[in-house]
């Protein structure tokens, strides 16, 4: 049973709890995203895979998730980018924030959200129990695209996305 580290709006640990429970009662917890960008200031996007117990199918930054007890957030945040994507680049944290929205399956997410942000040019292996697909997309083209198809597109992201592009000066 997978748990989620239950947090103050000051991150300070208030416990653990499974994260179903976590999700269906709203509460706030820790968790991380990474924003990977290729040399040409493409975004490399992900489609959540359709099995996932919230907003599958719908796309979202290279890779998001929980750190484990005892497990620093940027560890946390390398972890599972091999685990999704299938490779390793140096990740630097920018900024984070909070929010909380209602998704589907009448599941709730209330993050203190960690945003890293890296470069890759590499080959993915991804993990198809997690990944449905992948693509780098330009800024412009995103931005176009999320308003005009904005239900295609996880909360989070759409949330962190200007921030985060405030932050990458390329």
């Amino acid at each position: 049973m997978e748990k989620v580290i239950l947090v103050n709006e000051q991150d300070e640990e208030l416990g653990m709890m499974e994260k179903m429970q976590a999700h269906s009662l709203g509460l706030l917890h820790r968790a991380f995203s990474i924003f990977i960008f290729n040399k040409k200031n493409e975004l490399l996007l992900q489609q959540r895979a359709k099995s996932k117990y919230h907003s599958g199918g719908l796309w979202s930054n290279t890779c998001c998730s929980h750190p484990r007890q005892n497990e620093s957030v940027l560890l946390a945040a390398e972890r599972r980018l091999v685990e999704e994507m299938g490779f390793t680049t140096d990740l630097s944290k920018v900024f984070d924030f909070i929010y909380r929205k209602q998704l589907d399956k009448g599941l709730f997410e209330h993050e203190f959200d960690h945003v890293f942000v890296g470069e890759y040019e590499g080959e993915l292996s991804i993990n198809r129990s997690e990944v449905e697909a992948f693509e780098y997309v330009n800024i412009e083209e995103l931005t176009s695209r999320i308003q005009k198809t904005p239900h295609l597109y996880t909360e989070w992201f759409k949330i962190s996305l200007h921030q985060v592009l405030t932050f990458v000066t390329r």
